[in-house]
């Protein structure tokens, strides 16, 4: 069991935990959300939060492959206006903003925000581990090779679970350093990893368990599925839950989706099936 203390309130992580994605930004690669109009954002949370949601993750910054960086105060103008609604409509609903910015990071923890969750693990603004660790509230990881305008240009590694989990060692005792208490990290699918790269971690995702961290799967809808099957995003929903399953037998404490009630789902159900593997 894995606890975090967001803002004060203990969060223990007993089974894994399904966050919910929002997107707040007019482009993104699974055409279900971008641009969506305030009210149907606010739609979309109630959703998720009636399908059994532990987290809301909400981003304004689009980080799909080949993807432009825009400035903190555009991320901010973005962001802000669908976080609020969301949390003034659901106060006791825990929310992890999706972003690279310390600036940013700071506004959202200072106006309600739970963790932060970093695609760059602070490698992008300098700024973001000592803003994490002076907001005293869970990081969130991730590892990406490149930036979202190139890492899907031919990455390459020698042996991308090593190299991945060297950075994590790395990047932990940095945090560490700085006074952030609470980690949780993400190999990050998709991010400057090939669809082989990507199939790699998923087999050996149990190897990073000896950080005695949680771990944050992202898989949802991603091209491994799509373009693995010859399908589009849209129709990927029922790979996602074959990779998310196959996450959470690797050690996969927290399940990142754009579709709740199936990760939930298959949460239930494989908790299910390991109690009766037990009392037999």
């Amino acid at each position: 069991m894995f606890t975090l203390n967001c803002r004060g309130k203990i969060i223990k992580i007993e089974i894994p935990l399904v966050m919910g994605i929002i997107n707040a930004t007019p482009d993104s690669f699974y055409e279900g959300q971008p641009g969506m109009p305030l009210n149907d954002t606010i739609t979309l949370a109630k959703k998720m939060i009636a399908e059994g949601v532990a987290i809301l993750d909400i981003g304004a910054q689009s980080t799909r492959p080949g993807s432009e960086r825009i400035s903190a105060e555009a991320e901010l103008h973005r962001l802000m206006p669908i976080f609020n609604a969301i949390r003034s409509a659901n106060p006791g609903i825990l929310i992890s903003v999706d972003t690279y910015h310390s600036v940013v990071a700071r506004a959202a923890v200072e106006a309600g925000a739970d963790i932060i969750n970093d695609i760059s693990s602070g490698d992008m603004d300098p700024l973001m581990i000592s803003t994490v660790a002076s907001l005293k509230v869970p990081f969130i990881c991730m590892h990406m090779k490149g930036t979202p305008k190139t890492m899907h240009e031919a990455p390459v590694y020698e042996d991308v679970v090593k190299e991945v989990l060297d950075y994590f060692i790395s990047k932990t005792a940095q945090c560490r350093k700085a006074g952030i208490k609470d980690l949780i990290i993400d190999p990050g699918f998709g991010f400057g990893k090939t669809i082989r790269h990507n199939f790699t971690l998923l087999q050996q995702l149990s190897i990073f368990k000896m950080l005695d961290l949680p771990i944050l799967a992202g898989l949802s809808r991603k091209s491994t599925i799509y373009k693995t099957l010859g399908i589009t995003p849209l129709e990927a929903l029922n790979g996602t839950t074959v990779l998310n399953t196959i996450a959470l037998q690797n050690g996969a404490s927290i399940l990142r989706v754009h579709d709740v009630k199936e990760a939930v789902e298959a949460i239930t159900l494989l908790e299910a099936y390991r109690r009766s593997a037990a009392d037999e």
